[in-house]
């Protein structure tokens, strides 16, 4: 039986099968996303998801205010301290969902629910009453469903746990990044460990049913040393999951990335011992590897979905198992709805102008086709499973596996070769070496890439 956490770092596959690549939360992914695309699309999408209530459903809102700015970030968000804004935003999301809910009708049941941001502890608790209350008169909230939130621990105290808590919040992702103070002065995100652990602490005798916390290495002032530091105080402190993420320094996309020294940032080499300190430290500490920058506890939900064969991901990262169809609000949000994928406008301006001409805020988007879908399953199979079976992609479309995705499966051949992959008659297997590169698997299927204009425009696969 393949042991999915078994996982290598082997530097000289890196070099070779490395570089930039998208993050496969979606495909097609986001960047393929038309401006042209017909609102109405989505409309009818939403009108065909009333007749399928039975279906899974999860409902997405994003709060993109911030007190102040991480200098690394690459999330859309907006920095203000004016608290006042969150008030006519609150009022905007209930605006959405109700737009959306006249064409879906009100019942359907919701499976899974995050507040992503920015910070949605921006708001107030009265405003999250306020959200709760309109989720739950237009919408069924499933007993058993996985309802998470984003949260920063600078803004947020034990207490204010309890009253999220009490809402129905049953998930909880803290931010951390990196512990040694050093580095958090150059990112502009200064959190002392004690806050952060009272706070982690707090969730778990508040009842939270999962607790992840957010690393990032690669980022400037990053030691050895002090980065050990960091990951002696996340293990102590014992969450459920991990998000180890690779800083992308992008700042011709993202402003605040301007504020980085570049001198300061780690070499390639140095990046690569912190990666594989903290994998190393994880898989002792009892964390299994689920895919990309992921790992939790043998007991965690997302391991046993792993091992079960559930383990899905969309545009929240993975989830124990798959949530279908996905709503999503708020400004810059992206809906998977059916065949069609689309996207909120990205300014609070154009976001409120549409809301208030009685409009779903729909900038952009695409609709699926039969090669999409098909491409999709075998992209979600490898990022989730770090395998595709071919038997089971014929007996879901219809195709002669071998056949449909030939160049994909002959520009694989050098990864076999080099033992990161196994390519046999029935699948492909990733192989222990070559886990790390899942990505760079994933891409071989995606047919979008070779009229991508660059690829700088993606984060590094390791």
């Amino acid at each position: 039986m393949q042991s999915f956490d078994e996982l290598v770092l082997d530097q000289d596959l890196i070099e070779r099968f490395g570089g930039r690549g998208p993050r496969y939360t979606s495909y097609p992914t986001a960047d393929r996303f038309a401006p042209d695309f017909d609102p109405a699309a989505y409309t009818q999408a939403l009108l065909e998801r009333a007749g399928r209530d039975g279906d899974g459903l999860g409902l997405y809102l994003h709060v993109p205010f911030c007190r102040s700015i991480c200098y690394y970030c690459g999330c859309n968000k907006i920095g203000t301290r004016h608290q006042a804004k969150s008030e006519q935003y609150v009022s905007a999301l209930i605006r959405e969902m109700e737009l959306v809910t006249l064409v879906t009708g009100r019942g359907q049941h919701i499976s899974h629910l995050h507040f992503g941001g920015g910070t949605p502890t921006f708001m107030l608790d009265e405003e999250f009453a306020r959200i709760f209350d309109a989720i739950s008169s237009r919408f069924e909230l499933c007993a058993e469903g996985e309802y998470s939130i984003e949260v920063d621990p600078r803004t947020v105290t034990p207490k204010r746990l309890w009253t999220l808590r009490a809402l129905g919040l049953n998930r909880i992702s803290l931010g951390i990044q990196d512990f040694d103070p050093e580095v958090q002065k150059a990112v502009n995100r200064v959190q002392p460990y004690d806050e952060t652990r009272a706070l982690i602490d707090a969730a778990r005798e508040a009842g939270f049913h999962s607790i992840n916390v957010d690393l990032i290495y690669g980022l400037p002032r990053q030691t050895l040393e002090g980065f050990e530091r960091t990951l002696d105080l996340t293990i102590e402190a014992n969450p459920d999951r991990v998000a180890l993420y690779h800083y992308a320094h992008l700042p011709h996309l993202f402003k605040p990335q301007r504020r980085i020294d570049e001198d300061e940032l780690p070499s390639a080499g140095t990046r690569a011992q912190l990666f594989d300190r903290a994998v190393q430290r994880f898989r002792a500490a009892g964390y299994a590897f689920l895919g990309l920058d992921h790992f939790a506890r043998a007991d965690d939900e997302l391991a046993i979905a792993q091992r079960e064969g559930r383990l899905h991901r969309n545009f929240q990262g993975y989830c124990s198992h798959d949530a279908g169809d996905l709503i999503a609000l708020g400004v810059s949000s992206i809906s998977a709805v059916g065949a069609v994928q689309a996207q909120n406008e990205k300014s609070l301006e154009a976001y409120y102008a549409r809301l208030m001409h009685g409009e779903l805020p729909i900038a952009r988007g695409l609709e699926m086709n039969y090669d999409d879908f098909v491409r999709r399953d075998v992209i979600q199979s490898l990022m989730c499973n770090f395998r595709v079976w071919w038997p089971e992609v014929e007996a879901r479309h219809s195709i002669v596996a071998q056949d449909y995705f030939g160049s994909a499966i002959a520009s694989l051949q050098p990864m076999h070769d080099a033992g990161a992959i196994r390519i046999g008659a029935r699948g492909i297997d990733i192989l222990p070496r070559g886990r790390l590169l899942v990505r760079s698997v994933a891409m071989a299927f995606d047919r979008y890439l070779k009229n991508a204009p660059s690829v700088a425009t993606y984060s590094k696969i390791v």
